[in-house]
């Protein structure tokens, strides 16, 4: 029986590392995430921040210092970046109908140009821990580890009316801006802790 000291020293760092390799890697089993990607161009969320914005942007007063009479028929057209700008379109047409106008194309006696000058949500994060890390050598993959993490997602909304008589096409007044904002703010403390912070009212979205 061999009894070298060097030996013995040597298998007892092989023992020791691979009992530390299987205890990390059920340490990481563990911890391990996984994430559902949208399909869709905007996150459920991003959409209820847009359309709230337009939504709330819109006066509710019914007195309106409006040159067109109560009850004209309106042609709606849109212009902007945004490629979200249509969503600004129907909830305009609604308001419209809401306030005594009917929306066509057809014998419209004034058009309303909606100017979208900005259309979309914004966000910024905070983030205090371990980002996540793809090992190369070994395949064993560590999931983000937050301490402390902060995704603070906002939605714009600005717009206003270009109002012309029809069919002369003569240019009537331009509105006042429409503008309004909301905001989602999800939270993550000491790995497991989430909650959020929203003035969208009764919304509970899971962050992602």
């Amino acid at each position: 029986m061999n009894n070298n000291p060097e030996q013995k020293i040597m298998i007892k760092k092989i023992v020791k590392a691979f009992c530390l390799s299987v205890a990390l890697a059920g340490l990481l089993s563990a911890c391990s995430s996984t994430q559902k990607i949208t399909t869709s161009v905007r996150t459920a969320t991003e959409q209820l921040l847009i359309t709230e914005a337009v939504m709330r942007s819109l006066p509710k007063q019914p007195d309106l210092p409006f040159p067109i009479p109560r009850g004209a028929t309106v042609k709606l057209d849109i212009t902007g970046i945004s490629a979200d700008k249509d969503v600004v379109k129907g909830i305009v047409a609604g308001w419209l109908g809401l306030h005594g106008y009917i929306v066509q194309d057809e014998n419209a006696s004034h058009r309303i140009n909606i100017v979208v000058n900005s259309l979309g949500t914004e966000l910024a994060t905070t983030f205090f821990g371990i980002p996540p890390i793809q090992a190369s050598l070994i395949p064993i993959s560590l999931p983000e580890l937050s301490l402390y993490k902060a995704e603070n997602q906002s939605g714009y909304a600005r717009f206003h009316f270009d109002i012309f008589e029809l069919p002369s096409g003569r240019f009537l007044a331009s509105s006042s801006p429409f503008l309004a904002g909301t905001f989602y703010n999800a939270y993550t403390v000491l790995l497991l802790f989430t909650f959020n912070k929203t003035d969208l009212g009764s919304v509970d979205i899971s962050h992602r």
